[in-house]
């Protein structure tokens, strides 16, 4: 069994506590972290090397920035998502591991936020979902289990927010962004949690703002998209919660799958 999982960290520096407990506490096989907000020399490698994790990162300063952690050695990695050279945004980090019976492709996603609308960041996010789009249809051609995972910061259905009416003037729900998000699934992925569950009231993203971690006032825009050969493998995924509440948390939580992977040798 290979657990997976993506976490919007919300800087790697700030959060280590909480991401080197929930480390030892979840056991994850592999993780795809997003907005770890620094360069590649100023990520705390040896606190999760320590722990039995190989580490890939692809940092910028301040800002966006992603990264893999895996148990199991990385066989190849791709830095940036293909299709704008001149995108120098770190958003997208992509990795191969073997597993028994052949290759597990995963990658670690930041989508653009899109906000505030009326600049050019909402056409941006839109042209990077179409980019993403291409990048995962030549992907699927591979035939091979894959995993794209992290911050979509897309609200897919009405039920993954607890007030979706306040979300309809933002750029992670409007019928542009879903329809760019179904797209993407429209290829033959599966959204592992949907896949497992149709209950109400889950949600991955809770802002600093308002209470709304108290009021649960939540969205869920943290996903793990499967290509069918990891669909088949699809054990159950989840979302761990209770690390919203706890001290100096990432606004964001863990949400992760299992699937019936095993190394190879196992």
């Amino acid at each position: 069994m290979l657990k997976i999982a993506t976490w919007n960290v919300n800087s790697v520096r700030q959060r280590i506590g909480n991401l080197t407990g929930w480390l030892k506490s979840a056991a994850p096989d592999i993780v795809c972290l997003q907005e770890i907000k620094c360069l590649d020399e100023a990520f705390p490698r040896g606190e999760i090397e320590g722990l039995g994790y190989n580490v890939v990162t692809l940092g910028q300063k301040t800002f966006n920035g992603v990264a893999l952690l895996s148990r199991l050695p990385f066989d190849e990695v791709r830095l940036g998502l293909p299709g704008d050279d001149a995108d120098v945004q770190a958003r997208y980090i992509e990795a191969v591991v073997s597993v028994a019976g052949g290759a597990l492709r995963i990658a670690s996603i930041y989508l653009p936020n899109g906000n505030p609308l009326g600049t050019e960041k909402y056409p941006y996010k839109l042209a990077w979902m179409e980019r993403l789009r291409r990048h995962a249809a030549e992907l699927l051609s591979y035939e091979e289990p894959l995993v794209l995972a992290g911050d979509y910061n897309v609200i897919p259905e009405p039920r993954d927010a607890r007030h979706p009416e306040q979300w309809e003037n933002d750029a992670l729900f409007l019928p542009e962004t879903r329809s760019a998000f179904r797209a993407l699934l429209n290829l033959g992925l599966t959204e592992a949690v949907r896949a497992t569950t149709d209950a109400d009231g889950l949600y991955s993203f809770w802002d600093y703002q308002a209470g709304a971690w108290q009021r649960n006032n939540g969205i869920r825009i943290d996903h793990l998209l499967l290509s069918p050969q990891a669909a088949d493998r699809l054990v159950e995924a989840g979302i761990d919660r209770d690390e919203r509440a706890k001290d100096k948390p990432s606004d964001h939580v863990p949400v992760w799958v299992n699937l019936s992977l095993d190394p190879p040798g196992r």
